[in-house]
Parts: C-alpha cells; structure tokens; sequence
C-alpha cells in the first residue's frame, strides 16, 4: 500500500495528527520531490519509537544536532518505504541488528519544525520533516553502539522517563509522551 492509501486510512490520535495527516497528503498530491531532502521547503522522514520485548523500555539516541535524548529516524531520501527507512535509521543508530515492527502500519505523524544549521560545513535552511513514526522493537541485550556523526550516546530508558530525558520541551510535551500514551492505551 503507497503512502498516501496509508495517510487515508491512518485514524488520527488527536488535532495534532489529524492536521497533520491533512496537510501530508496535500503535499503528497502537490510536490514531486517530498521525498527528497532536496525539497527544501518539507520532505518526508521516518522515526520509530523503539521498544524493548518486555515493552518496559525505550531505546533513544544523544542527538548531537539537537544536544538531547531522542528517538532514532531519517530522511526518506527518495525511498517511498517509510517502514523500511524507520528501521534502517535505527539500526545504523543503534547499532542492534535484529528490529522488527511490532505492526507495519504507521504508529504515528507530527510535522516537525527544523531549525537552520550547519551539517558536514553546509548551511540546511529552515524546513520542515513530515515525519512517520513505526512502532518497531528490539532485543534490549543486543550490543549498542553510537553512530559518532550523528549521535555519541545510545540509552535503554524506562518507558515513564523517555520522555523527561529529552531536552526538547516541545518534543516531551507534544510527541514523545504521545507515543508513550498511544503505547499504553489502546492503538487501533
């Protein structure tokens, strides 16, 4: 199933992703290159909120671009399979070999906001990641490793401190206790 039949039939968990959800589809119908990192106005990227087997831990990264604990994920760079890119981003992030989707459909959406900066010596403006998230899991003795170009730490959490280790209010507040609400509740 292609991205825009998922975004029809995903069920919004609250405003925030039924805008969202909106406007993803609009530019699905409107810009050829959404899922290319050229597009330098929004483009496509794809995290996963990494669960243990117990599904009593979360598995987040020290982000050096945003100097705090985050979840793992990437730019689609042209790949239509956000599922894929979820999982690949993570492992290269991780280190742990073996993740699997707990289920293949989209966890969760959030447009996100990405400030001007500095990568490899090169000026990105300000643009924003239309972003999907997977619910993937993962085993928690499996050897960790950190990606030293974008992260320099990799941390098993417990799922109530995910969120507050953070240092993003706006991540915290808005996503990562949403996912923690969605993970606890019933997710259709």
């Amino acid at each position: 199933m292609d991205l825009y039949q998922q975004l029809q039939n995903y069920h919004p968990y609250n405003e925030q992703e039924a805008n969202d959800c909106d406007v993803m589809q609009r530019l699905l119908e409107q810009e050829p290159d959404v899922f290319a990192r050229e597009n330098r106005t929004a483009h496509f990227t794809a995290s996963s909120w990494l669960i243990n087997k117990t599904r009593d831990k979360i598995l987040l990264v020290w982000h050096n671009l945003y100097r705090s604990w985050s979840w793992t994920g990437g730019h689609a760079d042209g790949e239509r399979d956000l599922l894929s890119v979820a999982a690949r981003e993570a492992q290269e992030e991780t280190g742990i070999k073996t993740i699997t989707p707990v289920r293949p459909d989209i966890f969760s959406l959030e447009i996100l906001t990405v400030d001007g900066h500095e990568k490899r010596g090169v000026y990105v403006p300000s643009h924003l990641h239309l972003n999907v998230t997977y619910l993937l899991e993962a085993d928690e003795g499996e050897a960790l490793r950190v990606k030293p170009d974008e992260n320099s730490g990799v941390r098993w959490f417990p799922i109530e401190e995910a969120p507050e280790a953070s240092c993003e209010p706006w991540m915290t507040e808005r996503i990562y206790r949403k996912l923690n609400e969605k993970l606890k509740g019933e997710w259709p």
